[in-house]
């Protein structure tokens, strides 16, 4: 059920990520490193924005579908979301008091706003970027309002608007601190060496986030929900034996992919990168992809002890360890290494999540950590980023080709060694996968 889920969601998942990578190829040809730069500042400030508006009825989205009680909450979301929208003007405003020019500013209001609820290239300007996008937001809001909102009839409910932002307002914070670090070495970087170092910056750092995180977040979409399902069910037990299979699964997939594209990341670079692009990058997404180890881990699992446990707070206490470290670790490591010094301090920053993260959890609801299967899990991902850097080191092909080929050693050096170490109890599942395919197979031919 966990797996199925899971590439159910890993299958919607695959067409965004292809084009955010088609972006990427598209846009670090075109335009420059300033005016991508100004596009990236004024995406990562609608970010921000964007989880201020929606971060407060997200518990109250998620717990809905879970416990599918056949309760409607959108008349409630919707009529929540009109009024943190009035809050517009003031996201203009620290727009620009963070360094945002006017027009930019004001397309990244735009964009978070319909962020909450892909692109006409007109001119190759940061401003129209950031414009084109929100109306590709806009137009996608659009086309599905129809089916999503069928029936709904949005109402002013004061009493349950007041308790939802009483509910929700912990995890608010946190959320919003939570991407106010995500984008704080960017900014960084904007005000101590320019907007074309950011630009370059975060065309690596989006890169690496897109191929990496898509299928992590994929499995947690499916776990998380199943956990408070299970939860609410059949009790603690059921759960903590369910998020240590969630565990496995997903250091599983993540372990394996982060070391695998640090190896093979300068290849990637010049196959997708413009070429303005490619040298930085090519230092910065190793580093990079070992950050994303960590936060995932962070934010795709041990958060789910402050969900079940209702510890919001925990949220705002881990998301702030991790905005201070960002912060004081930037400013420090980019003052003297520039774009390099960003990358490992996020590196840092994402390690002092998960510890913290780690401790925090300890106290809330205490998840498994099954360190015997984690350690099988870590010793084959070991083995084969070790395959695929001695096989690199002997070749002598183009990028793309190359790319192709560690990838496919990579993926069967690990295959082999999930068979042999049961990684993820693959086996059972390969022939229970393998004997209700037979069983359909057989219904069919009878019929």
């Amino acid at each position: 059920m966990l797996i199925g889920q899971a590439s159910i969601n890993l299958t919607a998942n695959i067409l965004s990520a292809l084009l955010g990578l088609l972006s990427v190829f598209i846009f670090t040809r075109l335009f420059s490193p300033h005016d991508y730069g100004v596009y990236l500042l004024g995406v990562g400030f609608a970010s921000v924005i964007g989880v201020f508006l929606v971060g407060w009825f997200r518990n109250l989205i998620l717990s809905g579908h879970a416990r599918n009680d056949g309760t409607d909450v959108r008349g409630l979301v919707i009529s929540g979301y009109l009024i943190c929208c009035l809050t517009a003007p003031i996201a203009y405003l620290l727009g620009r008091l963070v360094g945002l020019d006017t027009t930019a500013a004001l397309a990244a209001v735009v964009l978070s706003i319909a962020i909450g609820l892909f692109v006409a290239l007109v001119s190759p300007t940061g401003f129209l970027l950031l414009l084109s996008s929100a109306l590709a937001y806009l137009f996608a809001v659009l086309v599905q309002s129809r089916t999503a909102w069928r029936g709904t009839i949005p109402r002013f409910d004061g009493a349950g608007l007041a308790a939802m932002a009483k509910t929700g307002l912990p995890l608010t914070l946190s959320l919003t601190l939570l991407a106010i670090s995500s984008v704080t070495d960017r900014f960084v970087i904007a005000n101590l060496v320019g907007a074309a170092d950011a630009g370059k910056y975060v065309a690596a750092l989006d890169l690496v986030r897109q191929t990496l995180m898509m299928p992590a977040m994929s499995a947690a979409a499916a776990f998380f929900p199943l956990a408070v399902q299970i939860h609410a069910s059949k009790g603690d037990a059921a759960v903590r034996s369910h998020l240590a299979e969630c565990v496995e699964l997903l250091l599983s997939i993540t372990l394996p992919a982060c070391l695998g594209f640090a190896i093979i990341a300068p290849h990637v670079a010049n196959v997708i990168l413009g070429a303005d692009f490619r040298e930085p990058a090519a230092q910065i997404m190793p580093i990079i992809a070992i950050a994303v180890i960590f936060q995932i881990l962070t934010q795709q699992y041990l958060h789910a002890s402050f969900l079940l446990s209702g510890r919001n707070s925990f949220y705002l206490i881990n998301t702030a360890s991790i905005i201070a470290a960002n912060v004081i670790l930037s400013y420090v490591l980019v003052s003297h290494y520039g774009t390099i010094g960003a990358a490992w301090a996020r590196l840092g920053a994402d390690v002092t999540g998960f510890i913290c993260a780690l401790i925090l959890s300890r106290f809330a609801f205490q998840v498994p950590l099954p360190l015997g299967r984690l350690a099988l899990t870590v010793i084959a991902a070991l083995a084969m980023a070790l395959v695929v850097a001695a096989i690199d080191r002997s070749l002598q092909i183009a990028d793309l080709s190359a790319c192709i080929v560690l990838a496919c050693a990579g993926l069967t050096t690990y295959a082999a060694l999930c068979w042999l170490f049961d990684i993820s109890r693959i086996r059972g599942r390969l022939k229970s996968g393998f004997a209700m395919f037979r069983t359909k197979f057989a219904n069919i031919d009878i019929g």
